[in-house]
């Protein structure tokens, strides 16, 4: 396959939505145009193809007048086609995330705080970066120049539902393929009749004659539990097809070749080491960093990462750069040169073609990375790094039980999850709690005074308070957790992790601050007070209402309604003159 000759992606021509600089359309759409549900699960629908004389060329772009910049669409180009020595005939599906490289371009778009609200950390919306979801056919066909048919369709989102929008393209894809631009425009229109995406909701979504019934996950649902079961089915005809995630991986299978490992690649990753994922194909890159990067759930993951990666992307030299130390990134490519780019990694994971038979495929070795060298390198874990916890024993036996006695593999996916889910628990929780006695006691907080300072976190205070209230309590493995939290302490997972439980913090003692004057007799609090301070606390108070209101403190409505009183009752005290200033007309 040659898809990567040529002198770069160019525009090709194309009748609907064709991917254009610029289009009449794009000046006449108005805010008020038929797209803000579909771009509440979509930003846009590509087609790439391949052109013998301009290479890969965005053929498509669905909405119209949805703008890239040349810079994204060179990138959505190349990441929609394997590299040239990945000999993927037949439909292959993979995905890949890149950076935005310009503000928001949707003028229809919507607010993304209320999802993001209630939606897990893990599972928000990305705010800079756009997600690829591609289904890529190569089959022979005489009536092509070059002999092949070669097509990829591409839904490019921000949010993170892999299931869902595989399923969706498995779809969609075929038909496309079959009957083109009419068949799009259809499945387009479908998608912006959705309901939206809103956490905790089981919902339907119709498609090309099927329904997809998913649940899309909140911070409320419990984590060990199974998915909610399945609703309203009678009222549906055909049946719909139900996804029992939106997002989950089958992680034993991605797993499959490095299960021996999984708990030291669960260590790399909670401390944002940069490794690299070296796979035949662009389909088991993806997975494989996909299912990396969804071991620390509930954390959210917070280095970057890139399922596939190619060398013509455009950050390709900032992140192989040898000037300074390796970023904080995991990395999917299936281009050998690579190992040769990216010698000075410190992790780099190399694994060979999956097996599709029912036993246990050849576990990859733990190697040092001198040894690797060559393109040709095998398959292998090339590193140095020693693993703080010691192996769980048990749970490789319970797998290897499971593939003789073949055990179904989404039964052995959730007992891998949930011994991930536990792991991530155990070292979470004694953080948690630290965390948790920094807040200032409720009493403490008085209507008429500034709010308590949260305390400092000192990472010293914390680890001594590990030996009554550590990990042990609640995992059975031993090791040296000490020097784990240590590390953890330099990651970027530690520094998101404390800056969004220090934010709700602030946000909760904010909220118990507007309850407490809520809750106070303000008319005699005002007796003794001049025009100044009473203004004062008009203004305050205000202030705290509209971030209460637009989602940014958790308080009840009876408080919001009560500190409207307020503001009225407070107002009504004042002179006219000051009134009218308050509550212009």
């Amino acid at each position: 396959m040659e898809a990567r000759a040529g002198a770069g992606p160019r525009r090709a021509g194309g009748v609907l939505g064709a991917a254009g600089p610029s289009s009449a359309n794009r000046a006449t759409r108005t805010p008020a145009a038929p797209w803000a549900r579909f771009s509440a699960w979509l930003e846009c629908v590509c087609v790439v193809t391949f052109d013998l004389e301009l290479g890969q060329a965005l053929e498509l772009v669905y909405p119209s007048d949805f703008q890239l910049t040349d810079k994204e669409k060179s990138s959505i180009c190349y990441l929609s086609f394997p590299d040239s020595h990945s000999g993927c005939l037949g439909d292959t599906q993979f995905s890949f995330r890149m950076r935005q490289c310009g503000g928001q371009r949707s003028p229809w778009h919507a607010d993304d705080r209320p999802y993001n609200g209630g939606a897990p950390v893990a599972l928000q919306r990305e705010p800079a970066h756009y997600l690829g979801y591609v289904y890529f056919r190569q089959v022979k066909d005489s009536s092509v120049r070059r002999g092949y048919f070669q097509k990829s369709l591409v839904l490019v989102s921000r949010l993170p539902f892999v299931r869902l929008f595989q399923s969706l393209l498995s779809l969609i894809a075929p038909e496309y393929f079959d009957k083109l631009a009419p068949c799009l425009e259809a499945v387009c229109n479908e998608i912006d009749q959705w309901p939206a995406p809103v956490p905790g909701q089981t919902l339907n979504l119709p498609v090309m004659g099927v329904v997809i019934q998913v649940h899309i996950p909140s911070r409320g649902d419990k984590l060990e539990s199974k998915p909610p079961k399945p609703c309203d089915q009678e009222n549906l005809l055909p049946a719909p097809v139900v996804l029992s995630s939106v997002h989950e991986l089958d992680l034993f299978r991605c797993f499959q070749p490095v299960l021996t490992h999984v708990q030291m690649l669960w260590e790399l990753m909670l401390l944002g080491e940069p490794l690299v994922v070296l796979a035949p194909s662009p389909d088991v890159s993806s997975e494989m960093v996909l299912a990396l990067t969804s071991c620390l759930q509930p954390l959210k993951f917070c280095c970057d990462f890139r399922p596939y990666f190619t060398i013509h992307d455009s950050e390709f030299k900032e992140l192989t750069t040898r000037t300074q130390a390796p970023p904080n990134v995991v990395l999917g490519v299936t281009n050998p040169f690579f190992i040769k780019t990216l010698q000075h990694w410190p992790h780099v994971l190399r694994i060979g073609e999956p097996r599709m038979s029912g036993d246990l495929p050849k576990q990859v070795k733990l190697k040092k990375p001198s040894r690797l060298k060559t393109v040709d390198t095998k398959p292998g874990l090339y590193t140095s790094y020693t693993a703080h916890l010691h192996r769980d024993k048990a749970l490789l036996k319970r797998l290897l039980k499971g593939v003789q006695k073949k055990r179904p593999w989404d039964m052995q996916s959730a007992l891998l999850r949930r011994h991930l889910l536990e792991l991530t628990q155990s070292f979470i929780i004694p953080l948690e709690h630290y965390m948790a006695s920094l807040m200032p006691l409720q009493k403490s907080i008085t209507p008429w005074k500034t709010p308590p300072q949260i305390r400092p976190f000192h990472q010293e205070d914390f680890l001594q308070s590990l030996e009554h209230a550590g990990p042990q309590l609640t995992c059975i493995l031993k090791g040296d957790w000490l020097g784990l939290y240590r590390r953890f302490f330099k990651s970027p997972h530690f520094d998101g992790w404390y800056r969004q439980r220090h934010k709700e913090m602030a946000q909760r003692l904010e909220a118990l601050h507007l309850e407490a004057i809520c809750e106070a007799n303000i008319e005699t609090w005002m007796q003794d007070k001049s025009e100044v301070e009473v203004v004062d606390l008009v203004l305050k108070l205000r202030e705290k209402l509209v971030r209460a209101q637009s989602h940014q403190l958790p308080v009840k409505e009876v408080t919001l309604q009560r500190a409207q009183l307020y503001i009225e009752t407070v107002i009504g005290s004042l002179p006219k003159d000051l009134q009218a200033v308050l509550c212009p007309p």
